[in-house]
C-alpha cells in the first residue's frame, strides 16, 4: 500500500522547517475541502507519521496547505505586511494509491516550488 508525506526546506538557511503547520484536505469535485490531518513538521522539516497510508490511501484530489508566513514571522524574518507568501496551497492529485507520495514544500518569504518525490 502507498502513503503520502511531506516535508519542508527553508531555503534562506538552507536547513529544514522546523515547526511549520501542515494541514491535509480532501478536495471533492465542487471544490469543497474536508479536513483529513493536521501536523507540525519536526526537526528534520518532517511530519513524524505518513499523512495517509494504507486503507487511507484514496484516489482522488488534495490539497497540503502549510503555514509558511507564520513560520517566518516566528524565525524573525523581516516581511512586509501583507505577507507576500503566507498560507502555502499545494493542490494535487492521487491517481494510485498504491504508490507513494512525497509532496515537499521549499520555500522563502518571496517564493516556493514542490515536486513529486517517493
Amino acid at each position: 500500500m502507498g502513503k503520502l508525506s511531506t516535508h519542508v526546506l527553508d531555503i534562506t538557511k538552507g536547513k529544514p522547517g522546523v515547526g511549520v503547520r501542515v494541514a491535509l484536505y480532501a478536495v471533492n469535485d465542487a471544490g469543497n475541502r474536508t479536513l483529513l490531518k493536521a501536523a507540525v513538521t519536526n526537526q528534520d522539516g518532517r511530519c513524524d507519521a505518513p499523512l495517509l497510508e494504507g486503507a487511507e490511501m484514496k484516489v482522488g484530489k488534495y490539497a497540503l496547505v502549510f503555514a509558511a508566513g507564520d513560520y517566518f514571522a516566528e524565525q524573525g524574518a523581516v516581511v512586509p505586511s501583507p505577507r507576500f507568501v503566507d498560507e502555502v496551497v499545494l493542490a494535487f492529485g492521487i491517481a494510485d494509491a498504491a504508490q507513494n507520495y512525497h509532496v515537499p514544500l521549499v520555500v522563502s518569504p518571496w517564493a516556493y516550488s514542490t515536486y513529486r518525490g517517493s
